[in-house]
């Protein structure tokens, strides 16, 4: 909040008393002092010299990117900031030097219709042995169909994500560790919903726009950025719609469930322990804050809904009163707008074929990326015989669907949960303490080869966890979306180097 209130004071922090200029890598490369640093970031430059003493990973983390191209170690830490906002009034200027553009960009004939060019393709899915996508389009008299071929035999609805927005269409395909993405400002209006169909045993994606007329379309439209492009998923960017608020409800003392609406015009279903980023502008500047969806109960017949355009997105959210983002959301009317972005995260619920004992360790709201991956294994696992869920809170206030949790134990007996507690009450008949080898020596016994541990929740919890003796060297360790718990759960640790200056600042910490 300080640093949002300088950038609101009108001073100038570029040094260039509002110009833009252009950069040369010359011109960057003088710049790399703790008294003078700029830095790029996706080909912008910033002057970071005022941000030096507000960022909360210290001077010596920014100034590994003095005078230099930071975006890869900008990705490295924290791809998720909205930067653009954050550093807005440092702008300096573009770099001079912009990448070119393939040289069939623009050729109509060749971009919206048509194989990708080989020398996009030949150092990504080739060495894996995959074909490269490509794709395709009819119409009838009221309709449009894409048909996009990926060639690979993995690919499902949550692989697809689709969006209308104004005349800009936007789809873009997750295979493996790429994005395929066909982007185009469409040449005539659609209506707002569409249909998504997937063939999984060929890899074959139709997407059915409706004409808002029946006229012949002689060509799907102009293309836009990154359009018939096949790209490292990192490197896409994060893509935002607005949903719509439709509902908050009360789960503990300080836990709602939030839901969600999808717009008409989008097409996203987040794939199980995956998370999203939630975007709000406070104060005149954007922040974002990850979470993982949940399912809206556990006790629903257990099952995620059948609809193939399921429009509601629910998360489990602690509010901090005085945190910086979860107020906001609090405040947000039923009707108002929160923008989510599309999926992020490296976990694969593939790797649960053939299991047969699964084990949640969960502390806080590192329990929501739990909630999905439990409704999954109980529901689609055949193989499965028992999951055991320990779960660590500081009261017995804290715990998130404690009821719910205990009629699923009683209602499916291959499920158990155990509450541990760090600061119970004399009632307190459970268990209580903080995460140790003591207490998951019984937790943990299996009873086959073919198990996982996953573990989730705020970084000293999980950091701690991994180091016990009964997890460590196995294999069946996975930490669920890292990043999936709210950053202000991480608050535990305080950078000294913010800690300093802050205390030049003259705060109280």
């Amino acid at each position: 909040m300080d640093w949002i209130r300088l950038t609101k004071s009108g001073k100038d922090l570029t040094g260039l008393k509002g110009r833009l200029i252009e950069v040369t890598e010359e011109e960057l490369k003088k710049h790399n002092t703790k008294d003078d640093c700029w830095i790029c970031i996706r080909g912008f430059v910033y002057n970071v010299t005022p941000y030096m003493e507000y960022h909360p990973g210290g001077e010596d983390e920014l100034m590994r990117a003095a005078g230099s191209d930071g975006t890869d170690l900008f990705d490295q830490v924290h791809r998720w900031v909205n930067y653009e906002s954050m550093l807005k009034e440092c702008l300096v200027g573009r770099m001079a030097v912009k990448p070119a553009l393939p040289k069939d960009y623009h050729e109509e004939k060749k971009v919206l219709n048509g194989m990708l060019p080989k020398s996009q393709v030949a150092d990504t899915l080739a060495k894996e042995g995959c074909s490269s996508p490509s794709y395709d389009w009819f119409q009838t008299d009221s309709s449009v169909t894409i048909v996009i071929y990926t060639k690979q035999k993995d690919i499902n609805l949550d692989s697809v994500i689709v969006d209308h927005q104004d005349d800009s269409f936007r789809a873009e395909i997750l295979i493996k560790d790429y994005s395929y993405i066909i982007h185009v400002e469409l040449s005539h209006e659609i209506e707002e919903d569409f249909s998504v169909r997937v063939v999984e045993n060929v890899g074959k994606i139709e997407i059915v726009l409706k004409k808002k007329e029946n006229a012949s379309w002689k060509r799907l439209g102009h293309p836009l950025e990154n359009h018939n492009s096949l790209i490292l998923k990192k490197d896409t960017g994060l893509y935002y719609r607005k949903c719509r608020l439709i509902s908050k409800e009360g789960v503990t003392h300080d836990t709602k469930l939030f839901c969600l609406m999808l717009p008409p015009s989008t097409h996203l279903q987040v794939p199980v322990g995956q998370h999203v980023y939630l975007k709000l502008t406070i104060t005149g500047t954007e922040i974002v804050k990850p979470y993982t969806p949940v399912s809206d109960s556990l006790l629903s017949e257990f099952k995620e809904p059948v609809l193939l355009n399921n429009k509601y997105i629910y998360f489990l959210i602690k509010i901090y009163p005085a945190g910086l983002f979860t107020p906001e959301l609090d405040q947000l009317q039923i009707g108002d707008f929160v923008s989510v972005s599309n999926p992020e995260g490296s976990f694969k619920i593939s790797q649960f074929q053939e299991l047969e004992d699964l084990f949640l360790l969960a502390a806080g709201t590192g329990f929501t990326p739990m909630v999905k991956i439990l409704n999954y294994a109980l529901t689609n696992i055949p193989s499965l015989r028992k999951v055991k869920l320990m779960f660590f809170n500081k009261t017995e206030d804290d715990i998130i669907w404690r009821s719910q949790l205990e009629k699923l134990a009683f209602k499916d007996k291959r499920f158990d949960v155990e509450f541990v507690l760090s600061a119970p009450t004399s009632e307190w008949n459970g268990k209580w303490g903080h995460i140790s080898p003591a207490l998951l020596s019984e937790f943990l016994k299996r009873s086959s080869d073919k198990s996982k541990v996953l573990i989730c929740g705020p970084t000293p919890f999980t950091e701690q966890g991994i180091r016990i003796p009964q997890l460590i060297n196995e294999e069946r360790v996975t930490g669920v979306s890292p990043t999936s718990v709210p950053h202000e759960l991480m608050g535990v640790y305080v950078d000294p180097q913010w800690l300093l200056a802050s205390k030049k600042r003259g705060n109280q910490v």
